[in-house]
């Protein structure tokens, strides 16, 4: 992991952490700092008596953490100050061997890691690796029927609330789609009973809410129509209806069943937002040079933690993707190395629409699908921000902070933005233009 300001906030699991942790950037609160090339450590002055040991591994992709405070942040404030001290004054380290309660964590973590990759390579028979796939192919035949009762259910119960009318719903209707959602849940379809429930949300939401409320009704009806369907389906759409119910792919189907791909990277945005009360989601927004494609890494962390990987905006890397089998666009990294150097694609307003239409044509249910702008201009009109690109103007929804930095990254030129189209409007979430580079604030 490269020190620097930017890469070690990108860690923080929220920005109350972030600020409580340059407050503690400061030599005097730290009697002791150590390092050496696969880790730092430090003693941080708490309010107790006996101060905070505080120790980050650094030897993997993914640093970890530890430490003797009583946070249930991960990682804590203290981690973060400790990394952000030895990007900034690097020199107050004491270069050297780790004391006892350091070296014996990482003989911890390193003996963990050899016990797992022992069991991973250990060989198994073929009685028993024949054993597996047939509990698995039962397993999933299980889910798919269970899938598919739930298609009928749900069809049966949107005719009924299209029956009663739109005008009717209102605050007394709402424990009836409550319901229905953890029916939905207890046919092992969490993800169509959250696509219910945010369909629920919008009721009496805005002078349009009839349209938007039809518009998610018709995806889950959709939905339905093609699980009835789903043996005359490709593998990848097939893929997709498995994904908009909430069933989630194991990596050895995605290293089996997906595409990979070598390219260079360039991380175009990325997007950081709360679901479900403490459930932080991730989105970053990958191009390929060579390639062309586009890729989205989604991560979620829970309760105060950080994500385990962090990732800076408008940076590249050169690696190998494992794509999703389900035309969502969602990959995992299998390689990654440096020596790349940012791209923006130049593409034209005509392709991107086009990519937007094919990718819906594979799959329907995207939440949200990467635009990348290479020449507009962002302004402003009767308070609201839209964006000049080409023969169209895009409405822009953005924080009233983002929205100007925006507009004075922009200086009234074009400029290269990349955001994310949810089909009504544009969510920037990255530019570069002639003042410098703007991304979306995560906070």
């Amino acid at each position: 992991m490269t020190l620097n300001n930017e890469a070690v906030l990108a860690l923080a699991p929220d920005a109350a952490s972030a600020s409580a942790a340059r407050a503690l950037v400061s030599p005097g609160k730290w009697p002791l700092l150590g390092r050496n090339d696969g880790a730092v450590w430090g003693e941080c002055k708490g309010s107790g008596a006996k101060p905070y040991q505080t120790q980050v591994d650094l030897r993997a992709s993914a640093p970890a953490f530890r430490c003797s405070c009583p946070s249930r942040k991960f990682p804590c404030k203290h981690a973060l100050a400790l990394l952000l001290l030895c990007a900034q004054q690097a020199t107050l380290f004491t270069i050297g061997e780790p004391p006892a309660w350091v070296a014996e964590w990482l003989l911890s973590r390193d003996a963990k890691e050899e016990k797992q990759a022992a069991k991973a390579a250990a060989p198994r028979s073929e009685e028993a690796s024949a054993g597996s796939a047939e509990k698995s192919r039962q397993r999933a035949g299980q889910r798919w029927e269970k899938l598919e009762n739930a298609a009928r259910e749900l069809s049966i119960w949107l005719h009924d609330r299209l029956d009663q009318g739109l005008g009717m719903l209102g605050p007394a209707q709402m424990g009836d789609w409550q319901a229905q959602a953890a029916r939905l849940v207890d046919a092992q379809a969490p993800g169509l009973a959250a696509r219910l429930l945010e369909a629920a949300d919008g009721i009496r939401q805005g002078e349009d809410w009839p349209e938007r409320l039809l518009q998610r009704l018709g995806g889950l009806y959709l939905w339905c129509l093609a699980m009835a369907r789903r043996g005359e389906l490709s593998e990848e759409t097939q893929g997709a209806l498995r994904s908009v119910a909430g069933w989630p792919f194991e990596k050895a189907e995605i290293l089996a069943t997906g595409e990979q791909l070598r390219d260079s990277w360039s991380v175009v945005g990325i997007a950081q937002e709360e679901v479900d009360g403490k459930l932080l989601e991730r989105r970053v927004w990958l191009q390929g040079a060579q390639s062309g494609q586009r890729a989205l890494l989604l991560d979620h962390a829970y309760g105060g933690r950080g994500f385990a990987e962090p990732w800076l905006g408008q940076t590249a890397f050169a690696g190998t993707l494992a794509f999703f089998p389900d035309a969502s666009g969602r990959a995992l990294v299998l390689s990654q190395e440096g020596g790349a150097q940012m791209q923006w694609p130049s593409t034209t307003p005509e392709q991107e629409w086009d990519a937007q239409a094919q990718a819906l044509a594979r799959s329907p249910w995207l939440r949200w699908q990467p635009l990348i702008a290479a020449a507009a201009t962002p302004f402003l009109r009767d308070g609201r921000a839209y964006l000049a690109w080409g023969d169209y103007c895009l409405p822009l929804l953005l924080g009233e902070r983002d929205q100007w930095t925006l507009l004075a990254c922009s200086g009234g030129h074009a400029l290269k933005l990349m955001g994310e189209w949810d089909g009504h409007a544009l969510h920037p979430l990255s530019a570069e233009g002639a003042d410098g580079r703007w991304q979306r604030s995560l906070a």
